[in-house]
């Protein structure tokens, strides 16, 4: 039976990192497996996974000699923290690893909202000219405001600086002491709503930021704005956002993680017909080289862990 079990998909030279070591199983589907995935971890004294897997208490309670889980990523809230702390089971998010992926993904939908001339083919192609219908909006002088000013949310602001952003956050657990400071301005969310030409979330789901942006942060929003959303689906209220999309309260949204994952055509269908709208699959963080670089390190992280229980 396997030591290590990777439930979602890795990269395949950090699998073979786990396999020269350890007895694993690496199964990209098992995830959609639920009682092939229990009996698998019956053994196991690692979990991989990325954000799919939900790893709850019943899970682990499946899983006896469990001692660490990996995940392929930063996102925790498909994991029971308390449940794996409890257990004395270590978690291991791939800090840093996918910071530049999700970074770039925010600034190019960013651009691509406010210029909203990169949809235009088939009018072009067919002989039709819609260059009034095309005329956005540049960068320049415009103020990205990043809800959380993390790891990632820096990244974002360092590349947003270059097309002539001015960069201001709102992240009450950062110290205002903090050096970050030093490069954005420090708002309260109200303000940093009201002020902001290009609005990204950066922030975890907890209790505390379920619907954030609901309809009435929607309305403190600054007319024409747009919503990058690549933390997690619950953050934003989807409806809201739709209506506001509608009518033309706001001038576009990027869209990468959904309340529902994956987005079912039920819940997709509160976005039918909107054409200042991105919607990608949750893979802001994931680029070929993003996949190696998470890969490795939850591979080095696990390596570590169980060589330690020797």
């Amino acid at each position: 039976m396997a030591d290590v079990v990777i439930a979602e998909f890795m990269d395949e030279a950090a699998v073979d990192m786990l396999r020269a070591r350890h007895d694993t199983l690496y199964d990209p589907e098992l995830v959609d497996r639920p009682e092939d995935l229990a009996a698998a971890v019956a053994t196991a004294r690692a979990l991989v996974v990325r954000n799919r897997t939900k790893v709850t208490e019943a899970l682990i309670g499946k899983a006896p000699n469990l001692a660490c889980v990996g995940r392929l990523g930063v996102g925790l809230d498909n994991i029971d923290l308390a449940a794996c702390k409890a257990r004395g089971v270590t978690v291991y998010p791939a800090t840093g690893a996918n910071d530049v992926a999700v970074a770039e993904y925010v600034v190019t939908t960013a651009l691509t909202l406010l210029r909203g001339a990169y949809a235009a083919t088939a009018d072009v192609a067919a002989g039709r000219w819609p260059r009034q219908r095309l005329i956005g909006r540049e960068a320049m002088d415009k103020r990205l405001g990043l809800v959380g000013y993390g790891s990632i949310a820096r990244q974002t602001a360092a590349r947003a600086r270059v097309f002539g952003f001015s960069i201001a956050a709102f992240d009450p657990f950062l110290p205002e002491s903090d050096p970050a400071w030093q490069d954005a301005e420090r708002l309260d969310l109200d303000a940093l709503l009201a002020s902001c030409d290009v609005i990204s979330l950066h922030v975890p789901l907890t209790a505390e930021t379920r619907h954030m942006i609901d309809a009435a942060a929607i309305g403190r929003m600054k007319p024409g704005a747009v919503l990058v959303n690549t933390a997690r689906g619950g953050v934003v209220d989807d409806k809201a956002l739709a209506a506001a999309l509608r009518d033309g309260t706001l001038g576009g949204a990027a869209l990468d993680v959904f309340e529902t994952e994956p987005l079912t055509e039920a819940a997709g269908q509160v976005f039918e017909g909107l054409g200042n709208l991105i919607l990608t699959p949750h893979i802001a963080g994931v680029t070929a080289e993003s996949n190696v670089r998470v890969s490795a390190v939850t591979a080095e992280n696990v390596l570590k862990h169980l060589e330690a229980l020797r």
